[in-house]
C-alpha cells in the first residue's frame, strides 16, 4: 500500500501556501474543521501584510478576528494566534520553535499541527493524522486505530520513519481524491485489491447472495 501510494502521488506535498516556518503555523492554527483552499485564499492578503509575530501583535485580537472571519471559529482562532505570537516574541526570540514538545506549548496548537510544522517547515520525519489521515489508515487496513493518538502511534510503527512525512501527505491526496467519507471511488482506487474495507463490502454481499 505505501509504495502504490507513494507512487501514486509523487507531487504530494503540504497544500497550506506558505514560505517560512511562521506562515505554515499560522495557516495551519486557521486551518482547523476549514479547507486549505479557504485558508489559502484568507492568507494571500494577510501574509503579504503580517510577517511577523510582532506585526500580530499591533494588529490586534479583534482586527485579526474580522480578516479571518472566513475560516471559522474567527474568534478563537484569532486569540490563539495572537497569544501564540505573544509566546513566540517573549520565549522564542519571534522564531518558530523546532521541537514537537515546544511548539505544543503555544495556544491552539496540538499534536497534529505540531507534527505538520515540523514535518513540513524543518524536515523532521512525522505524521500528522487529520480527518483524512485518520479515515483513510483505518478504512484501507492499514492500522486499526480507535482515535487519532492510536492510529498515530500504529501508522509510526508500520510505515519507516524516513516516509512518515510523505505518506502523510499521500493519505491526504488520496482521501480527498478518490478514498472520500461519503462517495470512495473504489472502481478507479489503485489499492482497491488491498483494502479490508472493500474485501469487508464484497464479503457482505457474498454472505448475502449465498443465505438468498
Amino acid at each position: 500500500m505505501i509504495d502504490i501510494l507513494e507512487e501514486l502521488y509523487p507531487e504530494a506535498k503540504a497544500e497550506l501556501d506558505h514560505e517560512n516556518p511562521f506562515e505554515l503555523l499560522i495557516a495551519t492554527i486557521l486551518s482547523a474543521q476549514c479547507t486549505d483552499v479557504r485558508v489559502n485564499q484568507v492568507t494571500k492578503p494577510l501574509f503579504q501584510e503580517l510577517k511577523t509575530p510582532e506585526d500580530y501583535l499591533a494588529l490586534g485580537e479583534l482586527q485579526l478576528a474580522e480578516r479571518i472571519r472566513s475560516c471559522g471559529f474567527y474568534n478563537s482562532k484569532s486569540k490563539n494566534i495572537i497569544g501564540t505570537c505573544t509566546r513566540l516574541v517573549s520565549v522564542y526570540h519571534s522564531q518558530v520553535p523546532d521541537s514537537i514538545e515546544e511548539l505544543m506549548t503555544l495556544p491552539g496548537v496540538g499534536k497534529k499541527t505540531a507534527n505538520v510544522v515540523v514535518s513540513n517547515a524543518f524536515g523532521i520525519p512525522a505524521i500528522a493524522v487529520d480527518t483524512h489521515v485518520f479515515r483513510v489508515s483505518n478504512r484501507i487496513g492499514l492500522v486499526d486505530g480507535k482515535d487519532v493518538v492510536e492510529t498515530e502511534e500504529q501508522l509510526m510503527r508500520v510505515i519507516p520513519k524516513q516516509r512518515w512525512t510523505k505518506m502523510h501527505h499521500c493519505l491526504i491526496f488520496h482521501g480527498r481524491r478518490v478514498c472520500k467519507a461519503r462517495s470512495p471511488q473504489c472502481e478507479v482506487c489503485a489499492i482497491a485489491e488491498l483494502c479490508l474495507e472493500l474485501k469487508r463490502r464484497r464479503n457482505h454481499v457474498a454472505k448475502q447472495k449465498k443465505s438468498s
